[in-house]
């Protein structure tokens, strides 16, 4: 199994403003993500939704708090 590369935030809002990334909230809570919500960022539900149409040359930023 793959391990996840940890980035810095700064590291991960040049990916998200560039393109290369998407920024999705890690909790599977709808609610919590709300709460905890970024600027451009999708919900874990959105994110699971939508993960058959991703391009898979996008990185993918997970986040929680």
């Amino acid at each position: 199994m793959a391990t996840a590369e940890r980035i810095g935030p700064e590291e991960a809002r040049r990916a998200v403003e560039s393109g290369r990334a998407l920024l999705v909230c890690a909790y599977e809570d709808d609610a919590k993500c709300r709460e905890m919500a970024l600027e451009g960022s999708l919900t874990f539900s959105e994110f699971r939704a939508r993960e058959g149409s991703l391009d898979r040359a996008q990185e993918i930023v997970f986040y929680c708090g």
